[in-house]
């Protein structure tokens, strides 16, 4: 990691006094982060230079079987990889950073990025093996870089992650303000309040494009500050003096983590840390001082067993009951260091990210059955958003009084309320652009237009597969829960086609064989016909012959079962 003074071959520093006006558009363009959540990601274009704010990640939803990660598709600064100059991140939460090593594994530039964040980033980075690799170059708010035509400028913000900001980013076209995730937080946990004084400077300068958060643009009023939590916890910890307290919560909510450890350290109880993601960032936070760990209060999980309930907290990863998070092994009682005991203490400590919901549930659920107190939002308020609801973001819009308003960082629904809300204050319909992954938005000298699009969309990670998973394998694997698989295999004689061995049928997920061979004996019969009127008809193409067998197969078992299984007929030549 680097201090923003140091340069490279694509970076330069200079004063950034006297932007001047030009003939040239600047382009603006979304690669993920619009109507939808997660993956969030914004290009900016002027003349051949690109720069790119976030790189971040989506869950999978429910019909992505199998999926692990989703990201946003590169083609586009692919195709344009000379103008793609530098990438600049608001701060360390996955759905902001999760895809910058896929990224930095294609194009070599440079990261820009406050120190949290890029300590974060670094985590991820070495799981890639791209440590060393890469130019991470570390900045502060209030500081300003520019990277040929583009003049950025970090501010800061409150969220729920400390070491936030905000961009400014100005071009000889016009001045575009990026808020990132925002909420307005008066008394954070780390750190300083959000330079609201900055905002109303740049109102005053002039602001051509606001691009703003949308997330909680649906809730009315002001978001909690995140310290009004510590009450709340301090109140779970007298009523639960005799049980083991666990927390589930995002890893990389640093300040939600040190409240914990205050509350812990005021009870005597000591810390253990849960979850891979979960310690790496404690660790990262904890190096770099934004977490103020009492010395012996952390142990490890193997000295559970060395102090009774009332002596411990557990922070573990698993909020969004993520399948392979601590929480849901634990849940399933698959998880090797903690078990799950009636006398347990609960707390889920996270509001479920859009299509999370039910797994959640589940999880929930399943830790009742347990016998353990399960505490949750919907229970007792043990979680505050990240995200600015519509009163701060009124705030912001009287502040920025931008020309034009393009909605971030939400799925269609809060964007079109984002643009209620900007109608409410004064602006007018035709200057708020709301957009979708791809579309491109050209500012020039006080105008804005809609200006075709770019190629984008979400390349699906599988394990070590990068994109080799599309729409045909999904529909296939979705086939195949329902419906389940149906396997012919014969085997013919070379030359004369004529039929050795079989038909034999294996079904998997489809019917259990052993129970139905009523129904397997006449599949076969029907098979070992359409085999026949194959010879009749002296047909020897292999591919004919498999086709006749899976249309014959198909109807028969509809009719009799109404289930349309795959079914892979296996031909094998002797």
């Amino acid at each position: 990691m680097q201090s923003r003074n140091s340069q490279d071959k694509n970076v330069q520093e200079k004063d950034g006094v006297g932007i001047i006006q030009s003939k040239h558009k600047l382009k603006v363009f979304s690669l993920g982060g619009l109507q939808e959540i997660g993956k969030n990601m914004t290009g900016f274009e002027y003349d051949n230079e690109i720069i790119v704010i976030d790189c971040g990640v989506a869950f999978p939803s429910d019909q992505m079987l199998g999926i692990d990660l989703v990201i946003p598709d590169f083609t586009y600064l692919e195709k344009n990889r000379e103008k793609f100059k530098a990438l600049f991140v608001t701060h360390g939460h996955e759905d902001h950073i999760g895809s910058i090593p896929y990224l930095l594994k294609e194009f070599n530039v440079p990261v820009y990025g406050t120190r949290l964040t890029l300590g974060l980033l670094e985590n991820k980075l070495r799981e890639h093996h791209l440590i060393g690799k890469v130019n991470l170059i570390c900045v502060e708010a209030g500081e300003t870089t520019i990277s040929g035509n583009f003049s950025v400028e970090y501010i800061r913000v409150t969220h729920s992650i400390a070491d936030c900001v905000a961009m400014s980013i100005k071009t000889p076209a016009g001045t575009v303000v990026h808020s990132g995730d925002f909420k307005i937080d008066h008394t954070p946990i780390e750190g300083g309040t959000m330079d609201l004084n900055r905002f109303a400077q740049l109102g005053i300068e002039g602001v051509d494009l606001f691009l703003c958060e949308s997330t909680n643009i649906e809730q009315p009023g002001f978001t909690m500050s995140e310290r009004s939590l510590s009450s709340v916890f301090e109140r779970i910890f007298e009523e639960s003096e005799s049980q083991r307290i666990m927390v589930a919560t995002f890893s990389s909510n640093i300040h939600r983590i040190q409240q914990i450890i205050n509350c812990a350290q005021k009870h005597s109880r000591k810390v253990v840390i849960i979850g891979r993601s979960m310690e790496n960032a404690v660790r990262t936070a904890n190096d770099l001082g934004y977490l103020n760990i009492p010395k012996d209060i952390i142990i490890e999980p193997s000295a559970i067993r060395n102090y009774t309930d009332d002596k411990l907290v557990i922070i573990t990863t698993g909020s969004q009951g993520e399948p392979m998070a601590a929480l849901s092994r634990m849940a399933q009682a698959d998880h090797r260091q903690v078990e799950i005991k009636p006398n347990d203490k609960i707390i889920i400590s996270s509001s479920p990210i859009p299509g999370n919901e039910k797994t959640i549930g589940r999880v929930i659920n399943e830790l009742m059955k347990r016998g353990a107190d399960v505490i949750y939002e919907g229970l007792m308020d043990v979680h505050v958003s990240g995200h600015a609801k519509q009163e701060e973001i009124k705030i912001l819009h009287s502040l920025v009084r931008p020309k034009f308003l393009m909605p971030i960082h939400g799925e269609f629904r809060h964007l079109i309320a984002h643009r209620e809300l900007a109608i409410e204050m004064g602006m007018k319909k035709e200057d708020i652009f709301v957009m979708n992954i791809g579309d491109v938005l050209e500012i020039s000298n006080g105008t804005a237009v809609r200006a075709g699009t770019v190629p984008a969309g979400q390349i699906l990670i599988d394990g070590l597969g990068i994109g080799d998973v599309g729409n045909i394998v999904l529909r296939d694997r979705k086939h195949l829960s329902q419906d389940g698989l149906v396997i012919v295999v014969l085997i013919m004689e070379r030359g004369s086609g004529h039929v050795v061995a079989g038909p034999d049928i294996i079904s998997r997920g489809f019917v259990y064989v052993r129970e139905s061979e009523n129904l397997i004996d006449e599949a076969r019969e029907k098979v070992s016909i359409s085999l026949e009127s194959c010879m009749e008809n002296q047909v020897s193409d292999w591919g004919i012959i498999k086709s006749t067998i899976r249309d014959v197969l198909k109807e028969y078992l509809w009719q009799r079962t109404k289930r349309s299984p795959m079914i892979l007929p296996i031909i094998m030549e002797i």
